[in-house]
């Protein structure tokens, strides 16, 4: 087992994002998962990312507060618990639009390794 406190979880700076701290729950440690890392985002009014896509799929689950995911035009509120799958190459944003913060889990995989 890899034992992580929160009070040990690193901030991360996430590529496109805004109004956002991140932190690395899990991921990137030598004992830690070999698959994927796992982070938690405190998205302040306003904040949000995108629009972007990434080669690999990412799943968002809200713990707290709302997020609009839009894909394709196509507006989708997210709410406490609610969660998605954003499949490899699929362009989308993110937008917290209310006036909490929404706190968001993310399931990433490991980019792939250069050779």
């Amino acid at each position: 087992m890899h034992l992580k406190r929160f009070s040990e979880a690193q901030p991360y700076d996430a590529p496109n994002h805004f109004g956002v701290v991140g932190l690395r729950l899990q991921g990137f440690e030598p004992d830690g998962p070999k698959n994927q890392w796992v982070g938690l985002s405190q998205f302040l009014p306003g904040g949000g990312a995108g629009p972007d896509s990434t080669p690999f799929e990412k799943v968002y689950v809200v713990l707290e507060g709302e997020m609009t995911v839009i894909v394709g035009g196509a507006e989708t509120v997210l709410g406490r618990y609610d969660s998605c799958t954003i499949p490899p190459g699929e362009v989308r944003k993110i937008e917290n639009r209310t006036n909490h913060t929404c706190t968001m889990l993310v399931v990433i995989p490991y980019p792939p390794e250069k050779k």
